[in-house]
């Protein structure tokens, strides 16, 4: 029974190992998934059947991966959400005024949206009205530009 499972162990990892060098959170928490399953029924085919093991533990388990898969992907169309809003809000920026920790500013006249595929973080980079760039994140501040008011008189 115990190298049953160990082989079950060894194939869950590798199978692990190999799949997740380049896959995203949510196909990792499926290839995890799938490997509890291996060894889940691996322990089921090679258990003492005069000793069962306890069911409810068995159900424990099973419920408790399914809870972190779920999570996962909820963690993951979080993210997709959040970078959508970003990138629908990025069109207000411009017109307004940025000014920078570091006290440069100017007018911000087109965004770049870029995302990055491995951490789904969204950066957002101003050209402003000087032809200089400036990445939008902590420390910049954005104020609507003055308004210059004409009177007529009559």
């Amino acid at each position: 029974m115990v190298s049953a499972v160990t082989a079950a162990q060894q194939a869950a990892t590798g199978t692990q190992a190999a799949g997740t060098s380049g896959a995203s959170a949510a196909s990792a928490a499926s290839l995890n998934y799938n490997s509890f399953l291996k060894l889940f029924m691996a322990e089921l085919q090679n258990q003492d059947p005069t000793s069962p093991m306890d069911t409810t533990q068995q159900m424990s388990q099973l419920a408790s991966f399914s809870q972190v898969e779920q999570q996962v992907k909820m963690n993951t169309n979080l993210s997709t959400l959040i970078s959508q809003s970003m990138i629908g809000q990025a069109g207000n920026l411009i017109g307004k005024t940025v000014t920078d920790a570091d006290g440069n500013t100017g007018i911000v006249k087109s965004i770049n949206v870029a995302t990055d595929s491995s951490t789904s973080a969204v950066t957002l980079t101003a050209t402003l009205d000087s032809g200089s760039k400036m990445t939008i994140g902590s420390g910049v501040t954005i104020t609507a530009p003055a308004t210059t008011s004409t009177t007529t008189s009559n």
